[in-house]
């Protein structure tokens, strides 16, 4: 029953600390224009990509990003998963299509696309083997 309790505890916590990737590319411009921040747009590919894999490791998951990103950036994932288990829903995988036909048209994975709160591109760069602070730094060169 402890081992129920902690690991239940344990969950709840790592919610607490998570961050909000929204899907919902309409939801992030109108936080981004509310709350006067720039939306960081992920192209990814979870499921085969590797480096957008090694990328959310690193980078997304790491604890300086979380805690950075939490307070200054609007996250938007546009994810393309190939397996059939992890297929999106429908109106999700249409607007991520929607999404790679305007800002992604190289089909680059992993991109990561500064917005402002309008949708106009600030900056794009893509996956590098950097700490989480120096790929925020890059980011922030974005923003002007």
């Amino acid at each position: 029953m402890k081992k129920i309790l902690s690991l239940l505890l344990l969950c709840i916590a790592s919610l607490g600390y998570s961050q909000d990737w929204k899907t919902n590319f309409d939801e992030a411009l109108s936080d981004a224009t509310t709350q006067k921040k720039p939306i960081i747009l992920v192209f990814s590919g979870s499921d085969w990509c590797a480096p957008c894999i090694k990328l959310d490791k690193n980078i997304w998951q790491s604890e300086t990003f979380k805690n950075y990103a939490a307070s200054n950036y609007i996250l938007e994932r546009a994810d393309f998963p190939r397996k059939k288990q992890n297929q999106l829903a429908g109106e999700v995988e249409k607007q991520n299509q929607g999404l790679a036909e305007k800002y992604n048209l190289d089909g680059i994975f992993p991109l990561i696309v500064v917005l402002d709160s309008k949708g106009a591109v600030l900056g794009k760069t893509s996956f590098k083997n950097i700490t989480p602070q120096e790929y925020i730094d890059e980011l922030n060169a974005f923003i002007k």
